[in-house]
């Protein structure tokens, strides 16, 4: 079962950006590309994209937890 996490079938699509310098200009490029290849596999899949339940509870969570991780005392009520 390793053998699936240490090889590359191949035939598979990739995408390379060969860029002569990485500047601040040039990472926004990259990072707009990939933000319009979501966009795009949403709107194929007629999803939204940006919509994260999952970001939103996790921030739900997080403010429940984080006085108690304030507290002076330790924490018993979560996961180590």
């Amino acid at each position: 079962l390793l053998i699936y996490h240490k090889t590359f079938r191949g035939n598979r699509p990739t995408n390379s950006f060969v860029l002569p310098r990485i500047t601040p200009f040039t990472l926004g490029m990259l990072i707009a590309a990939y933000e319009h290849k979501i966009f795009v596999q949403g709107q194929i899949w007629d999803i939204n994209s940006y919509d994260q339940f999952g970001v939103e509870l996790g921030k739900q969570l997080a403010k429940a937890i984080l006085p108690e991780l304030d507290a002076t005392k330790p924490v018993t009520t979560h996961d180590p």
